[in-house]
């Protein structure tokens, strides 16, 4: 009989307090026991999902030494034959934990072919409890939350994100949709920016960064006082930090 997949929440970021506190806040007592108990993950990265186990072990002691804890990496360079090979150990009858490198796997995150292919195979699939950036980020953002859009990374050539930020725009406005975005850290300036300024001026843009984190910030406004913010140096905390855009055309 095949194990169980079970889908592994990551924090969204790690601070200065102890790891009780810090895995209190966003990882229920249940889910650390889960983890700790199982011998065999596939992870975005094996560097942080390391980092994360440690954080979990300080807590709740993991049922084995980390170095004999087995961890198969899947990522974007991840090539559609290997998949079935990271399942083997489970169709043997091994549980064995997803884990993406912040926040929920299988959500803007490789994992989600695997768990796909672990339903072709009748694996039982069992996603925990944990922080979503996206979701935390609609509900903070006081835009429309009964109907959004995740359209992850944008174009990096100006002309061709311009050209997209107002077709997502429009759809926005037709549809009252709010739509998210999440950019590589160091280009959050320049992403704002591109928002708006390709934006409508009473278009609301938010931007909520370092989520469930001490230093986290949330702010939405207009479109035109986003502008004369950034046109007066005033630029949010967000350089090089994990950062979720949204907008809402009025």
């Amino acid at each position: 009989m095949p194990g169980t997949l079970y889908l592994i929440p990551n924090t969204l970021g790690l601070s200065d307090a102890t790891p009780a506190q810090q895995l209190a806040a966003v990882i229920p007592a249940e889910v650390q026991t889960l983890t700790a108990g199982l011998a065999y993950f596939i992870a975005e990265n094996a560097k942080t999902t390391r980092a994360f186990l440690k954080l979990v072990d300080a807590v709740q002691p993991l049922a084995r030494p980390l170095q004999e804890i087995q961890i198969a990496e899947l990522n974007v360079n991840t090539a559609s034959a290997a998949l079935p090979a990271l399942l083997a150990r489970i169709l043997a009858g091994q549980d064995a934990g997803l884990i993406s490198e912040a926040g929920v796997p299988a959500v803007a995150d490789p994992g989600a072919n695997l768990v796909r292919l672990a339903h072709a195979h009748n694996i039982q699939v069992r996603p925990l409890v944990g922080p979503s950036s996206l979701l935390l980020a609609v509900m903070g953002s006081g835009l429309n939350g009964q109907s959004f859009a995740f359209n992850g990374y944008l174009p990096t050539d100006a002309e061709q994100r311009s050209k997209r930020i107002k077709a997502l725009e429009l759809r926005s406005r037709q549809d009252q949709q709010t739509q998210l975005f999440i950019e590589t850290p160091y280009r959050n300036g320049a992403f704002l920016e591109a928002l708006a300024n390709s934006c409508q001026a009473g278009t609301l843009i938010c931007v909520a960064t370092d989520l469930t984190l001490p230093s986290e910030t949330i702010r939405t406004q207009t479109a035109a006082k986003w502008k004369s913010a950034l046109a007066a140096g005033k630029h949010p905390d967000f350089h090089k930090k994990p950062t979720v855009f949204l907008f809402l055309a009025q």
